[in-house]
């Protein structure tokens, strides 16, 4: 699948129905939390260094649902904080907060959500000192210019930057099949080959954004980066990598089954990857525009809980894949057989960590914008 193929097809299930992102993305609000203090931290020594009378932030892969709009908030309330700090017989500065994901994100819920966003923010301002808020939403990849040049402060990607453009072209041989027969992403059966393509795909990919980022952003802007990630050079492990195996296996499941055939398995193939942080501090270096202020490892701890009450953490994981991957495995498979397989693959997940612990890490990334 090329890239504009996946900016129109590629999509969080939207809504607030059952399987949408909005109910199911408890997972990366725990990762996003954790990573919370770090964020803030440097929203602030931002905005101690610049004092503009507008900051431009921008959220890319805002995505849906109650995440988008409880992130703002924090941003808006951090800046006040700083802002009646450092030079409180100034007026607030104006925010211009710019939500960026695909054209297929249901951004329509986040513009539903805006009124009582207005309200709330008047109410926790006591109707007083309440700073002036415009939001906009900008669809488009991230993998290109997105926004006028110097017009962004700070940069913020949640969950991001671990999708790629676009499936790597180099899976496929002469005739167009996959070489990575029976994996939707690298994994165990995976040859080096592929961990190569996806590798590759993500440095070319990874530079673009940053690139094109240099130049939207003002001298010393920030970004923070939360990017799914792995520990060590091993493309395999019982990390990030090790979700989509279990996908893999699940889906193989039905097809013994003849739930679905083998060949739709073989040539569905996933534009996720999971770098380094040696990979990204690499590419980061490689490229130049922005110096890395802090590269953390995290290692978010698994709760069995959610909003709808206790689960299993394999429940809370299908449940989150599902809305992930819903828009893409509907396209390739039907869907017919979406339950079944997300029952199969929340008890795999529940089986083998039974058996031994999956440890997915996140890393967080704290870019300054060069001179």
């Amino acid at each position: 699948m090329d890239k504009k193929d996946m900016e129109r097809e590629f999509y969080m299930t939207g809504g607030d129905g059952k399987t949408s992102y909005a109910r199911n993305s408890s997972l990366q609000k725990k990762a996003s939390d954790t990573a919370k203090h770090i964020t803030l931290e440097t929203l602030q020594q931002l905005y101690k260094e610049t004092r503009p009378k507008s900051l431009g932030i921008a959220d890319l892969g805002c995505s849906s649902g109650p995440n988008t709009l409880s992130t703002i908030t924090d941003f808006i309330k951090t800046v006040q904080v700083a802002h009646h700090r450092e030079i409180p017989i100034q007026p607030l500065p104006e925010f211009s907060i710019f939500l960026n994901d695909l054209p297929g994100n249901d951004f329509n819920f986040i513009f539903k959500s805006l009124p009582d966003f207005h309200i709330e923010l008047k109410r926790d301002n006591n109707n007083g000192d309440c700073p002036s808020v415009f939001i906009a939403a900008y669809p488009g990849s991230f993998y290109g210019r997105l926004f006028p040049e110097n017009t962004i402060h700070f940069v913020y990607a949640s969950h991001s930057l671990h999708w790629l453009s676009k499936v790597p072209p180099a899976l496929y041989d002469e005739q167009g099949k996959s070489i990575n027969k029976g994996c939707v992403s690298i994994c165990s059966l995976s040859s080096e080959a592929v961990s190569k393509a996806y590798c590759s795909q993500f440095k070319e990919d990874f530079s673009i954004f940053l690139r094109c980022r240099s130049k939207e952003m003002v001298t010393g802007g920030r970004m923070v980066l939360i990017i799914l990630g792995r520990e060590g050079p091993d493309h395999v492990d019982r990390g990030n990598s090790f979700f989509w195996e279990l996908l893999s296996r699940s889906i193989a499941d039905l097809v013994a089954q003849g739930e679905t055939e083998e060949e739709k398995l073989d040539s569905y193939d996933m534009h996720f990857y999971a770098p380094s942080a040696d990979e990204i501090e690499g590419e980061v270096d490689k490229e130049g525009s922005f110096e890395l202020e802090r590269l953390e490892m995290l290692e978010v701890k698994k709760d069995k809980g959610n909003n709808e009450g206790d689960i299993s953490y394999g429940k809370a994981v299908a449940k989150t894949v599902r809305a992930v991957q819903e828009s893409m495995l509907v396209q390739h498979f039907g869907e017919k057989i979406l339950d079944k397989l997300f029952d199969t693959y929340c008890r795999m997940v529940d089986d083998e960590l039974a058996k031994e612990d999956i440890r997915p890490i996140t890393f967080v990334v704290v870019l300054r914008k060069k001179l």
